[in-house]
């Protein structure tokens, strides 16, 4: 029996802007175990980094979390106020962010990173917190004579390493990676891939990937979350969702990707533009871009419905 890590029910999360009310997460749900690792994949701004934000409660304003509940480990992450939140944030859940350079601080040295964290949430000396930092870098590939570097000293490739060894610093049960490839080139991307494949089995913990990119999703996790507009529209584990997509946006993303093992495949596109958040369309939110629209499609929304264990789709085809 898999034990439950993280439970998402109804989460929602808005920006109150000049515009309008942006519903960038919209009665989100879904769970994952111990151990186990989720992409989440979606178009720019389908809400998945305020997704992964919120799960921390790190949401920036505007922006705020209005309903739904967050468990992790049996406690709603949502009651807690921010003196309970900083105690696990780094130590329970970390975060991988999108550009290291911007999340490593450019006077710091490459070590005092790590060290800091160390020492910030754990009863031990520098000289102790030092070995450990020293031990994390060797494990992402950092050799011990760089640990007196600044972060310009280092290429994108090794400051995102250093990313994920501040996220492992504290043996984390959760980690969340936004985009944690998207400013590298192909080879380094798939070194960190590589790399996060090694040491999530080395350090037993749990990963929410968020990407664009549902090919890397194949290579790395157990179950996909995919999101249109804020909203959660299927989720299922990751071998029945490329052998059957199920919701017509996951059939037009799969159709789009290139297949080197698909001779004669002809790529499509998607229709369209990602839509408005301050006006999403009514009824279903994809319709303006599906290819099997109906009039109901327009005017009412569907919900989310498991069409067989583990794989569920929002959609009026399957309801």
């Amino acid at each position: 029996m898999w034990e439950i890590l993280l439970k998402v029910e109804d989460l929602k999360v808005y920006y109150y802007m000049r515009e309008g009310i942006v519903k960038a997460v919209d009665e989100v749900s879904f769970f994952m175990s111990k151990g186990e690792t989720i992409g989440v994949v979606g178009e720019s701004g389908s809400g998945k980094s305020t997704l992964g934000l919120s799960i921390l409660k790190l949401v920036p304003p505007p922006g705020r979390i209005v309903g739904g509940r967050l468990f992790f480990d049996g406690r709603d992450l949502t009651k807690l106020d921010e003196g309970e939140m900083l105690k696990i944030r780094g130590k329970r859940i970390s975060m991988i962010f999108q550009d290291p350079m911007t999340s490593l601080n450019p006077l710091m040295k490459i070590g005092d990173h790590l060290v800091e964290t160390i020492m910030a949430h754990e009863s031990v000396t520098r000289e102790e917190a030092k070995e450990k930092a020293v031990l994390l870098l060797s494990n992402v590939g950092i050799l011990p004579e760089r640990f007196n570097d600044y972060p310009h000293q280092f290429s994108g490739g090794m400051r995102q390493r250093v990313g994920i060894a501040l996220a492992l610093s504290l043996n984390p049960d959760l980690v969340i990676a936004d985009e944690p490839t998207s400013s590298l080139d192909v080879i380094v991307q798939s070194q960190i891939l590589d790399l996060m494949k090694s040491l999530r089995k080395l350090y037993n913990m749990g990963m929410i990937l968020i990407t664009h990119d549902i090919s890397i999703v194949f290579e790395i996790a157990d179950k996909i979350a995919l999101m249109y507009a804020g909203q959660l529209v299927e989720f299922a584990d990751v071998v029945s969702f490329f052998e059957k997509p199920l919701h017509p946006y996951a059939e037009a993303l799969l159709h789009s990707v290139p297949n080197i093992l698909l001779i004669d495949q002809k790529l499509r596109y998607i229709l369209g533009m990602p839509p408005d958040m301050v006006h999403p369309p009514s009824g279903c939110r994809f319709h303006p871009r599906c290819l099997y629209v109906k009039g109901m499609c327009r005017e009412e929304e569907p919900s989310m419905i498991e069409v067989k264990p583990g794989h569920a789709v929002k959609c009026f085809r399957y309801q």
